[in-house]
């Protein structure tokens, strides 16, 4: 990683992007607090975890090692420091969901889902 692959945005995905995936894990990196008011249940599209930032390092283990794993959280800091760290450990399918709640919000508009789980 270098000023050239973060440059190019390679370690970001857009919300739409990420939930077209297949075999993904949405990392959900916000507080206990944050998961508890906004949940993201996300069952026709991906697994869920939410392991808040300050507790990845202790569980990181709870990762799978064979998904695709989109970090989100509600602004884009955390989510760049768990890419960081995550890409430190060795994992190497993984991206940032970019552009927070505006974005994967909108992501989610019932048309848009409807669509994706018909296809």
């Amino acid at each position: 990683m270098d000023f050239r692959f973060f440059g190019t945005g390679q370690h970001k995905i857009d919300a739409e992007s990420f939930l077209k995936k297949e075999n993904s894990v949405l990392l959900d990196v916000r507080s206990h607090e944050e998961t508890a008011t906004i949940k993201l249940s996300l069952i026709h599209h991906c697994q869920v975890l939410e392991v808040p930032i300050a507790e990845l390092p202790g569980r990181f283990g709870e990762l799978p090692q064979n998904k695709f794993i989109g970090i989100f959280c509600s602004s884009g800091v955390r989510s760049a420091i768990a890419f960081a760290y995550l890409k430190t450990r060795g994992l190497e399918n993984v991206r940032m969901i970019e552009g927070g709640y505006a974005q994967f919000m909108d992501a989610l508009m019932p048309g848009k889902v409807f669509k994706q789980i018909n296809q």
